[in-house]
């Protein structure tokens, strides 16, 4: 039996898309719990990629390297795929991969915030109502 041209095996396309915007990718990657917080960041210069400034509309490949600011944190981020549509956590964690030293630096800063606030002098800040009490009195006595 001999086989025919169309037997052959062709290669096959990936399945998902080839490029993705990015403020969708960031979304989908579960980064922002909407696109238009994804867009605002992104406007805002807290999403960096390859090393440049970029618009919401700028499409993401596959290896490209994202330099992401939340809050205090600071990640740095490498694509290892793409989707538009939000899935499970499990599934968005499979699109990227933080590196090393990312994540190093991520538990250095977050130490170092510990540190920070361990050291303030208990009893500072807001007076007690009976140091209130006692500053009232001080206050309204005339001399």
């Amino acid at each position: 039996m001999s086989r025919k041209s169309s037997d052959k095996k062709t290669p096959r396309q990936p399945v998902g898309p080839q490029k993705t915007r990015i403020d969708k990718w960031l979304w989908a990657a579960r980064f922002y719990k909407t696109r238009s917080l994804a867009s605002e960041a992104i406007k805002g210069g807290k999403v960096h990629v390859n090393g440049h400034r970029v618009k919401p509309s700028r499409e993401v490949e596959v290896g490209d390297t994202l330099n992401l600011r939340q809050g205090f944190d600071e990640k740095t981020v490498v694509v290892l795929a793409l989707s538009d549509k939000r899935g499970p956590a499990i599934v968005a964690q499979q699109l990227y991969r933080e590196t090393d030293e990312s994540v190093a630096r991520r538990e250095k800063e977050k130490e170092l915030r510990q540190l920070a606030s361990a050291q303030r002098p208990h009893g500072e800040g807001r007076p007690t109502k009976r140091s209130r009490r006692l500053i009232h009195r001080f206050t309204r006595s005339e001399p």
